[in-house]
């Protein structure tokens, strides 16, 4: 029944094996679970979850129980953990789901692996949630817990303003009446803050800053974002010509605003980037385009941000917001190695983050070496060859690959999906699971997709690529939260590297430097190249904080992504380590997701419900 550790990373689990089950009333079962629960916390200090939690169980806690994003593993950690909280949170009033598909309900998970679960409500002394609770059975036959999620979702007393919360909208309903002046007269203030000062400065207008700009002010928090770009959207705009997002349209949505039925599945980057901009103007987001952060100090003693601003004007503006979130992009700051003998290249050289397009050029019959098999190195490569040119990818260690039209969709299937549950309650569902766990399921999921790719996973190896399921075979989950890269979303360049039209090689140790017209590898081998392109990545957005707002910032804060000792994402969407200074960031869906989080957090801090300097010194431990 146990959940083990295995092997040399701490995040790598088994899951557990399970009697068969047919249980006959899955509601019953679950509720007289809850009602155990109940009577535990009712006793804060003596709370005993021997009878109702295994040995080897799982609490993942998003706000409920702490100001922080919380993993907890085993049932005495989790006990240790609510007797010194409860008193304070008084976790209560569970309500199990009765409508809808996560209802209590028997799940045959995996081979071996049934649980009962079921989505439920809760209450804190702070405001109202949401969770998943999975009971697994011992040999013994009874029902314990295997694995719960508590996630608040409002905190009592500031709800957000929607459905029949939402404002009236009239001028006299306005604080100030008519006085204060019509809605386009009051925006056009606010948008220019004259008459008060930002509570929170966000850096950076594209998913994750629009996402978290929506999310503040629907908790009543004066929000100005800020982005170097011409127009909002721009970051999308402005990459290279045939991109096109790699998750389906379902799984996308933005905070508040789904995308219209009859979106693409997919959307290419100019036209995502004019949904970025309506959706600002729609959302009533306070953006300052082409604005830059001159240089920003942080006076603890007064818990306030002192923020230099250079408009498009050329005029200068200083704010004094109480936080700062970080937007500038999980991948941000360009990774550009050197090489010996680079300067005596006579081709062209650069990084794949300044590739717009290979039509830019005459390049046909050139020989272009791709350095790098990621996403964006796969999509240039494919690129260059459509325009003619003689394509090498470089490829250092394998690459997981999924392709677009088979194994994406079975990734979202029953969650994020046309036809499917609504979006909030998948993306619940979607985070309920620790990552640890989540990765576990993710062996045996990426198995089904490789036996439904099979064809084009058999032909990429003939062809002399690389391919890498993980350390456990949990393929782009593990890939993406610990790495934040490392695999390929398929959407073409696999069947051209299959049919031998763009070759690989595969160089393990890498390459030892340029002649004045090939690149030279440690193996001794050489390819000729009139154009390199270093797909090679993006480094740590700390990085970026040190380059714009210097050491003494960057310092106090801590690297961003992987996981850290718990097995929660490490400073992302999460105390940073400094305070009043978030990270955010991560593709479309986690940026709806994690907005909300981050938003209540902050309010959580302006309510004076947290200080925030606790969550702060306990993330500089992690």
């Amino acid at each position: 029944m146990a959940t083990t550790l295995t092997g040399g990373n701490p995040h790598i689990v088994t899951l557990p094996n399970t009697p068969s089950t047919s249980a006959a009333s899955p509601q019953t079962i679950i509720q007289q679970w809850f009602n155990a629960l109940q009577t535990q916390l009712s006793r804060p200090d003596s709370i005993d979850l021997t009878n109702i939690f295994h040995s080897e169980s799982w609490w993942r806690d998003m706000l409920a129980l702490d100001w922080d994003m919380r993993t907890l593993h085993t049932a005495s950690e989790i006990q240790d953990f609510l007797r010194k909280r409860q008193s304070q949170t008084n976790l209560s009033s569970f309500k199990l789901q009765d409508k809808g598909k996560w209802v209590p309900r028997v799940e045959q998970v995996v081979d071996g692996l049934t649980w009962l679960s079921s989505m439920f409500f809760f209450e804190t002394a702070a405001g109202k949630g949401k969770g998943m609770v999975r009971l697994t059975q011992s040999d013994d036959g009874h029902w314990k817990a295997y694995a719960i999620y508590t996630s608040l979702q409002e905190l009592k007393g500031v709800e957000e303003p929607l459905g029949k919360r939402r404002a009236e909208g009239t001028t006299e309903s306005m604080p100030g009446g008519l006085a204060g002046g019509t809605w386009i007269e009051r925006r056009k203030r606010q948008h220019e803050f004259l008459d008060a000062e930002p509570t929170v400065l966000v850096v950076g207008a594209g998913q994750a800053g629009l996402n978290m700009g929506a999310r503040l002010q629907n908790l009543g928090i004066s929000c100005l974002i800020v982005d170097k770009h011409e127009r909002v959207g721009d970051n999308w705009r402005k990459r290279y010509r045939t991109l096109v997002t790699h998750d389906p349209a379902e799984f996308t949505h933005m905070a508040y605003l789904p995308f219209p039925q009859n979106w693409p599945q997919f959307t290419p980057k100019d036209k995502l980037g004019d949904w970025f901009e309506a959706y600002a103007s729609i959302m009533e987001l306070n953006v300052w385009v082409q604005t830059s952060v001159v240089s920003a100090e942080y006076n603890d003693a007064s818990a306030e941000w002192n923020v230099a601003l250079s408009r498009g004007d050329g005029s200068q503006r200083t704010v004094r917001p109480r936080h700062v979130v970080w937007c500038t992009g999980h991948s941000g700051e360009a990774r550009i190695p050197s090489f010996p003998g680079q300067e005596s290249f006579q081709g062209t050289l650069y990084h794949g983050s300044q590739h717009t397009d290979a039509s830019d050029s005459d390049v046909r019959g050139k020989k272009v070496v791709v350095v790098g098999t990621g996403n964006s190195g796969h999509d240039i490569a494919q690129n260059y060859y459509e325009n003619g040119a003689d394509v090498t990818m470089l490829q250092r260690s394998g690459t997981y690959v999924i392709t677009a039209d088979k194994g994406v969709f079975m990734m979202h299937e029953g969650l994020h999906e046309d036809g499917g549950p609504p979006t909030e309650e998948c993306d619940i569902v979607s985070e309920s699971l620790p990552f640890p766990v989540q990765f576990a399921l993710s062996v045996h999921g990426t198995k089904r997709f490789a036996d439904a790719e099979k064809e084009t996973l058999d032909g990429l190896r003939r062809a002399g690529f690389q391919l890498d399921f993980g350390p456990d075979g949990a393929g782009i989950a593990r890939a993406y939260y610990t790495r934040g890269g490392g695999y390929y979303i398929d959407v073409g360049c696999s069947q051209l590297i299959i049919d031998g039209k763009i070759k690989v090689k595969h160089s393990p140790r890498g390459i030892t430097g340029f002649g004045p017209r090939e690149l030279r590898l440690e193996d001794g081998s050489a390819l000729p190249a009139d154009i390199v392109v270093l797909a090679t990545g993006y480094d740590n957005m700390r990085t970026t904080v040190r380059k714009v707002l210097g050491d003494k910032v960057a310092d106090r804060c801590q690297d961003v992504w992987d996981l850290d000792n718990e097995g929660e994402l490490r400073a992302m969407w999460r105390p940073s380590g400094h305070p009043g200074f978030w990270y955010f960031g991560g593709n479309l869906a986690l940026c709806r997701i994690y907005s909300k989080f981050l938003a209540l957090q902050i309010k959580a801090v302006e309510t004076g419900l947290s200080t925030g300097k606790r969550d702060q010194q306990r993330a500089n431990k992690i």
